[in-house]
């Protein structure tokens, strides 16, 4: 009979623990930021940046111009993580990581290194469908998709 009664509030138990568990796509981090940012920059200067917000009309880069768009800013387990794309004569010639997590030493260890092999990824790649980075999961899904929402909205193919 002890053995039976211990069986039940041991199950009773476990149960309540499972279903009170919070995952990581439950709560206020599950929603994404919808805000992003392009603007025109002429021949190699900043000076003459103009602005678009994204529900505006798409950005369109002048014939020497280079069109400078931020993703959307994705908020993942450890914190939010946004890039920042440049796309000139219809190539990705550069992407920066301008949000990511920073709050913990293990946070700034793992993007130090995770960051600069995404954005190599990237550049290779010249679009979102990159490999990602072993042991920085989290990181490597909110960079691609805040880069894809950056390429939609500067309608890069």
């Amino acid at each position: 009979m002890r053995r039976i009664t211990l069986a039940v509030v041991a199950t009773a138990a476990v149960l309540v623990l499972l279903f009170s568990y919070r995952t990581s796509t439950s709560g206020p981090l599950a929603a994404s930021s919808s805000v992003s940012r392009a603007h025109v920059v002429s021949g190699g200067g900043s000076s003459g940046a103009t602005s678009a917000a994204a529900s505006g009309p798409p950005p369109s880069a002048a014939a020497s111009g280079t069109v400078v768009v931020d993703g959307n800013a994705e908020a993942t387990r450890y914190g939010p993580v946004q890039v920042e794309v440049s796309i000139a004569a219809g190539k990705i010639t550069a992407v920066k990581a301008i949000r990511y997590p920073t709050d913990t030493r293990m946070d700034q260890e793992i993007n130090n290194q995770a960051i600069p092999v995404l954005a190599r990824q990237v550049l290779s790649a010249q679009n979102a469908h990159i490999d990602g980075v072993s042991g920085a999961t989290y990181t490597t899904e909110g960079y691609i998709t805040s880069l894809q929402s950056a390429l939609d909205a500067a309608n890069f193919k």
